[in-house]
């Protein structure tokens, strides 16, 4: 037996030398698990916290920037840009009052109104002014934020020189012009007005340079906000990548103190793998990887057991029977007798389809049929028991399933198999290369619901384990009573109280089948609950006055609503056989005493 070891400092109570010592038993490796993950953990916040600071003092003084950016320099270029239209206005608005002047007869109305826009508009560039120097000047003495001060200084200094000056010039010439107008000296007027514009187109000039001069501090303050944010990024993005590599080298560093033992609990599963089941692990650690060899030598004799138990039960069709009976073992030998639904599935004219195909051929056929056939029955959770011939023996029920949900799950499984049928009437002759089948196929099944019993039954080198008992005779009755009555799916009367309203059934007769002497009513499955078309509802609803009327022995009434049925849904198989049935019984009539059953003397 092979051993692979894992081993301590101290073991036993007795210090193992260090040259003795494996090399990942350093001290700085003797720690728990948990700890060694919890420290990389806490590195990595750490690293993560500083990261997080250094981004947040980059992005506040970015939005600092933002700020000054916001709410200083552009209201004070937009202040400037207003003075200037102010400007404008009051030059227009004395324009206008020339014009009404001029007028004959004057406009005194017009002129008192322009009058009072000219003085609203000369107020109104001093406060625009004024509001872009107060900004300026909070720029200026804000020192947290860098700015061209001396610049700045010179803009608030020509702002004043502009008002002071220039506008002052300008207010003596409007209020010579006035004069002129009140004294209706309209030549002298012209020259005044002359005069006025010059100093006006000056002091528009000038106002125009200093917000050209302002425009161009917010694109300098705007590019340094940019220059600031890019400078963000590269610091965040170095801090980052630093703070990855240390934690990276951090968590290699420490993961390789837990790596190198684990690589010797990944040999001895490697040789698990291998199918060794023979070779454990030396336990000699108290951490988290002690505690994994000794998990790992639990399973190791676990799957020696399962193992033999798979070298035990390997012959068993169905892989769930397989892992049911690992499970619980005992089923296999005792046996049980439990409530069971089977489940019997056979293809119509396979006799006189086989006679036309090669033997190649028909083992092509009979594959592809049981595997088409095998999926909805696994789909639905079922177990496939056998295949006979052509026909397939599957069973729902406990230890599988629970017994609550067997009947619709293999009533779900027929209806799913009949599905199938157009498609494989399609595929068959493809796979034998020829035009058309040499007969057609189609399926009959039979479901029944009953208590059976469950165990093992064969020889010492072949054993099956399987049901056996009345419900899966009579599913089998039920499969071959398809035939005689036409129909695809019939199912028990214990199978349709267990479905209650789950699926669409239909009463197809009493019938006492071979091997039973009590009749019982049997049903077939006709599609999903809210699923069937209204010509099987009529279909269902004419059939079941047409077997009232039997069972009591109206034999003209049964007729006609047997030949109701058959308007319904021409070809329908239980109505043709009632009514053929009916043919019989007029010709013979039963005894008194009869009970509305059929029994069939044959399989």
């Amino acid at each position: 037996m092979r051993v692979f070891q894992v081993t301590v400092p101290v073991y036993g109570g007795r210090k193992v030398p260090q040259s003795q010592l494996p090399k990942f038993a350093m001290p700085i490796f003797n720690q728990s698990i948990r700890r060694k993950i919890v420290g990389i953990a806490l590195g990595l916040i750490v690293l993560m916290v500083i990261t997080s600071i250094l981004s947040m003092v980059m992005s506040s003084r970015v939005g600092h920037l933002l700020d000054e950016l916001t709410n200083r320099y552009i209201p004070a270029y937009g202040d400037l840009a207003r003075a200037n239209v102010r400007s404008l206005e009051r030059a227009l608005a004395m324009r206008r009052m020339v014009i009404a002047k001029t007028q004959t007869p004057p406009d005194e109305e017009g002129y008192a109104s322009r009058l009072r826009e000219y003085r609203e508009s000369d107020a109104l560039i001093v406060k625009e002014a004024e509001g872009a120097r107060k900004l300026i000047n909070a720029i200026i003495e804000d020192e947290s934020t860098p700015s061209d001060n001396a610049a700045l200084g010179r803009i608030d200094a020509r702002i004043e020189s502009a008002l002071s000056e220039l506008r002052r010039e300008l207010t003596e010439a409007d209020a010579k012009l006035l004069r002129q107008l009140e004294a209706k000296d309209f030549a002298a007027t012209r020259d005044t007005m002359v005069h006025v514009d010059a100093l006006r187109d000056l002091f528009t000039q000038r106002v125009d340079a200093i917000r050209s001069d302002m425009l161009a501090q917010v694109f300098a303050s705007t590019a340094q906000v940019i220059r600031h944010q890019r400078q963000a990024i590269v610091i965040s993005g170095v801090v980052t990548a630093l703070a990855a590599i240390v934690g990276l080298a951090f968590a290699i560093l420490v993961s390789s103190g837990i790596t190198r033992p684990v690589r010797l609990l990944l040999a001895g599963t490697r040789e698990v793998e291998a199918g060794h089941f023979d070779h454990t692990i030396s336990v000699s650690t108290k951490d988290e990887i002690g505690e994994l060899a000794a998990a790992f030598n639990r399973m190791i004799e676990q799957l020696r057991r399962n193992e033999r138990i798979r070298e035990t039960f390997g012959r068993y069709i169905d892989p769930k029977v397989v892992q049911g009976l690992i499970d619980r073992p005992e089923v296999a030998v005792d046996g049980q007798r439990r409530v069971m639904t089977i489940m019997f599935c056979d293809m119509s004219g396979f006799t006189s389809m086989s006679e036309g195909m090669t033997p190649r051929g028909l083992v092509k056929v009979m594959n592809h049929y049981f595997t088409v056939m095998s999926e909805p029955i696994r789909a639905n959770r079922g177990v496939i028991d056998k295949y006979i011939g052509d026909a397939i023996m599957s069973y729902w029920g406990p230890p599988f399933i629970e017994e609550a949900e067997q009947a619709q799950l293999a009533c779900h499984a027929a209806l799913d198999m009949a599905d199938q049928v157009p498609a494989l009437q399609k595929q068959l002759p493809d796979l034998l290369g020829i035009r058309a089948m040499p007969a057609p196929c189609d399926l009959r099944i039979g479901i029944a619901t009953g208590e059976v019993l469950t165990g093992s039954i064969g020889s010492e080198l072949m054993m099956s384990f399987t049901v056996m008992g009345d419900a899966v005779n009579l599913a089998s009755r039920l499969e071959a009573a398809n035939k005689f009555y036409g129909t695809r799916i019939l199912i028990s009367q214990a199978t349709a109280a267990a479905l209650g309203a789950s699926l669409e059934l239909r009463e197809i007769d009493r019938l006492a089948v071979a091997g039973q002497s009590l009749p019982q009513p049997v049903f077939e499955v006709m599609g999903k609950a809210g699923a069937l078309p209204q010509e099987q509802v009529s279909l269902r609803a004419r059939y079941a006055e047409g077997l009232a009327a039997y069972r009591a022995g109206r034999w003209d009434e049964a007729r006609n609503a047997f030949n109701a049925a058959l308007e319904r849904v021409p070809g329908d198989g239980p109505s043709r056989t009632l009514l053929t049935r009916l043919e019989q019984l007029q010709a013979n009539p039963p005894a008194a005493d009869w009970d509305g059953a059929w029994r069939m003397e044959h399989k």
